[in-house]
């Protein structure tokens, strides 16, 4: 049984790996990257130290992958007024415009989803994702 289910999860995390990484193909941005702006996105503005525990990243890594994208015009880094040695990001315009390009084709994502699933199976589906994630 643990065998079918490890499959499962394999299976799963590849066609969403693959989907997600085929939606970012032609943008001149990573998928990592394309995460970044998407949790600063739906914050609206968020500390470094932040978004670095909620991507997973060190904050030396978080450093680079901001540095790219304030270059590239996606990202503003503005000091916390209550702390000098913080600092929140925001969304640019261009950053603003990539977030509710990739929001929107995730949101298309979920619409096919629960088309498929029905309302209430793809409620408890999005339901149980919510408790694995939150026990991860």
């Amino acid at each position: 049984m643990n065998e079918h289910y490890s499959n499962i999860l394999v299976e799963f995390f590849e066609r969403m790996s693959s989907w997600e990484h085929s939606i970012v193909a032609d943008r001149e941005i990573s998928l990592a990257q394309m995460h970044l702006l998407e949790v600063v996105g739906n914050h609206g503005h968020i500390r470094m130290k932040e978004l670095s525990r909620t991507l997973g990243v060190t904050t030396g890594t978080l450093t680079v992958m901001v540095h790219r994208l304030e270059s590239r015009g996606y990202l503003s880094r503005k000091k916390d007024p209550e702390d000098n040695r913080s600092y929140f990001l925001y969304l640019s315009e261009s950053g603003k415009e990539e977030y509710e390009n990739h929001h929107h084709l995730h949101s298309h994502l979920i619409t096919e989803i629960t088309d498929h699933l029905g309302d209430e199976k793809a409620q408890e589906f999005f339901l149980t994702l919510e408790q694995i994630t939150e026990c991860m």
